[in-house]
């Protein structure tokens, strides 16, 4: 069965193919900040630096998602290329199930053990407050919010890219509009703002639900399935590097935080959320061209078309690479606006971001192709390569900087330590390229 993933990819088809991805991720993180926005005008700093707080947790259960989606997208793409289309729709099916299974799971070990995981996460008593009101009502949807996370990748996999996309889009202008009604007109405070996300993370979650329950036209939809382990395994191994990615980013949002405590007080993590939220929006670039290409990857692989992987690969560097260059000059002169939007001109917060900006935005260079450089990997099936180039950035060289360099630089080596630890892993990822160049003929 010929679907969209079967053409033949040149530099239109892959910008053709990919952009509503990007789209999808950049608009996620962009209402994502939205809210953030909206905390920290109508609640104040200390409530959004208490968000923060609770990210680590949000990052576990958006890794587990994330990691069954793409561990289980590239095994369905595979099956796809070997034309093998119903063993794929009955895999694609228990990925969903197991997303489900996954979501209940945590929610159970959230709502039993969350006073504890909101001490552990190192909240201030100022900060606790807000962060357990927040954190109780993103839990009681945690199921949608696991499937809003799995459809992004699942409707590129069924190739249906531009739905995704206009669900993403709808939810972003859905939670905007809630935060405006319940934190403007009904004052509700950070729980208006919790019920905000999570009422809009449904539109995906739901519409993707009947989607793939009725639309019995697709390249892929519900059908009866059997469980098997070996395929659910194989998933999480294949997709761990996305895990791995995001459980970094809780460990190391925590040590942020910590570190941020220690030299600045509430101000530092109010601070530190800022620019980790500037930098989630020109992530979502990378993230979202590397979604978007992988399920093609996959299927390039899945069919053993050779010429299509070296030229998928190559172009893809070059497209990275530009849109490195760009965001970091562009970061320059967008820091001013983005920081006023969450705070005052003339207040610490604004201060702190605004004075070591520049010691963290050379990272904004380099972590495109290490992104890349794990899903790649993720979406020829070798989890265990995309485990490592995501552990060694995400986790090991920025945790370690982390410890280390305000032992040394003291408040100065917090914001070093991204691009430190970035470029480590930027040879890590161009280590295993050539590593496995001849393997997979990219």
């Amino acid at each position: 069965m010929d679907t969209a993933l079967s053409k033949k990819f040149n530099i239109k088809e892959i910008l053709k193919f990919t952009i509503p991805s990007v789209i999808m991720m950049m608009f996620f993180s962009l209402y994502t900040i939205i809210d953030g926005i909206f905390i920290s005008n109508y609640v104040g700093t200390l409530a959004l630096g208490a968000l923060n707080i609770i990210f680590p947790f949000q990052c576990l259960c958006i890794g587990l998602a994330i990691m069954i989606a793409t561990g289980g997208s590239a095994i369905v793409a595979r099956y796809l290329g070997e034309n093998e289309n119903e063993k794929a729709k009955s895999l694609f099916t228990l990925f969903v199930v197991f997303e489900i299974f996954v979501a209940i799971l945590m929610l159970l070990i959230g709502l039993v053990f969350q006073e504890q995981i909101v001490y552990l996460l190192g909240a201030s008593d100022l900060q606790k407050p807000f962060a357990l009101e927040y954190f109780r009502i993103y839990l009681s949807m945690l199921p949608f919010i696991f499937l809003q996370n799995a459809f992004q990748t699942l409707f590129v996999t069924a190739s249906r890219p531009k739905l995704g996309l206009f669900l993403i889009i709808l939810a972003g202008i859905t939670n905007i509009g809630l935060d405006f009604v319940f934190l403007d007109l009904f004052s509700m405070g950070i729980s208006g703002a919790a019920l905000g996300t999570v009422i809009a993370c449904m539109v995906p979650s739901v519409t993707g639900l009947i989607y793939f329950s009725f639309n019995r036209k697709g390249t892929l939809y519900f059908v009866k399935f059997k469980i098997d382990f070996r395929n659910i395994r194989s998933a999480i191994l294949n997709g761990s590097s996305e895990m791995i990615t995001n459980l970094a980013n809780a460990i190391t949002t925590f040590l942020f935080n910590m570190q941020c405590m220690k030299f600045y007080s509430e101000d530092g993590v109010s601070a530190i959320t800022i620019i980790l939220y500037f930098q989630f929006l020109i992530s979502a670039i990378y993230f979202g061209y590397s979604t978007g290409i992988a399920p093609v990857i996959s299927y390039k692989y899945g069919c053993n078309d050779k010429n299509q992987l070296k030229y998928i690969y190559s172009r893809s560097l070059m497209i990275i690479i530009g849109i490195s260059v760009i965001a970091f000059t562009a970061s320059f002169g967008l820091i001013y606006p983005v920081t006023s939007l969450f705070s005052n001109n003339n207040d610490n917060v604004y201060n702190i971001v605004i004075s070591n900006y520049k010691y963290y935005a050379p990272s904004l260079l380099i972590f495109g192709i290490s992104v890349f450089a794990s899903s790649f990997f993720t979406a020829l099936g070798n989890g265990i390569i995309s485990g490592i180039i995501s552990f060694s950035r995400t986790f090991l060289f920025l945790s370690l900087s982390l410890i280390l360099l305000p032992l040394i630089f003291n408040e100065a080596g917090i914001w070093i330590s991204v691009p430190v630890a970035e470029v480590i892993g930027l040879i890590v990822s161009f280590i295993c390229f050539f590593k496995y160049k001849n393997k997979y003929l990219f």
